[in-house]
């Protein structure tokens, strides 16, 4: 299929799981399952104290057409937070939990971002194409500032979180940093510093983590999220067990 918009699908992982992305061929499935033909497929690095490991796979997958590039987050860190007026401090132990994903809406060079977690993927089966319909509500609509499947299958949950509804949308409120499209103008403003008390309902041990300003900032401007009525994500947690994750590599598969 032809690239009808620019969009940059992204992902990221750090060392507890990395493995299960470049190792298990997970990567390329979460790109493939999304059967859109992305004009720029990045993955960045988070955390490691060692890089060249998994960056010699990372390299693979660029030689393989998996990946067209990849990036150390913590390259590019200061002048993202920089760019868009951020403390470190200000994030109360969330930082980790969220430079990568503003380094990669800061050096996204395409009109819309796609974003899946390490540990969030798309169904397979998908019939329609998601995608392109969330591009033309958010060009449409000035007030839809976020796009995603419904997660897990949970249609009812998603419509019974949801005010509004058509025949392929459920309009809400609210952010996931599972899974998000976004116009990525639209989001290298000055969106990350505001403050919702709807928004404490986000983990404590994440401190001011990007997730939760993003969902301030959209409740803040009364902006809308529409989730997908016909296609879902599934969200799984990897392991962090050292036996039962050897075990997953070596024998399960994600």
């Amino acid at each position: 299929m032809d690239v009808k918009k620019h969009v940059t699908f992204e992902t990221k992982c750090y060392f507890n799981d990395w493995e299960f992305l470049l190792k298990q061929n997970r990567l390329a499935k979460m790109i493939s399952n999304c059967n859109y033909n992305f004009s720029s497929r990045r993955l960045f690095l988070n955390n490691f104290e060692d890089y060249s490991e998994v960056k010699s796979y990372a390299n693979q997958l660029i030689k393989d057409n998996i990946i067209d590039e990849y990036y150390v987050v913590s390259d590019y860190a200061k002048e993202t937070m920089d760019f868009f007026n951020l403390d470190k401090e200000g994030f109360k132990g969330g930082y980790y939990y969220s430079i990568a994903e503003l380094v990669s809406i800061y050096l996204c060079k395409t009109e819309f971002l796609l974003h899946f977690s390490s540990d969030a993927i798309m169904q397979n089966n998908c019939k329609t194409d998601w995608i392109e319909s969330a591009i033309e509500v958010i060009s449409s609509k000035d007030d839809v500032a976020v796009a995603n499947p419904t997660w897990d299958f949970k249609f009812r949950e998603a419509k019974s979180e949801s005010y509004a509804e058509d025949e392929d949308w459920f309009y809400s409120y609210g952010f996931s940093d599972q899974c998000y499209l976004i116009k990525t103008e639209d989001f290298r403003k000055d969106v990350f510093n505001e403050i919702n008390s709807l928004s404490a309902r986000y983990p404590k041990y994440g401190g001011e983590l990007f997730e939760k300003r993003v969902d301030s900032y959209i409740r803040n401007h009364q902006l809308k999220r529409i989730s997908s009525k016909h296609c879902s994500y599934i969200h799984k947690n990897f392991p962090k067990n050292k036996l039962l994750k050897a075990l997953k590599l070596k024998f399960g598969s994600y």
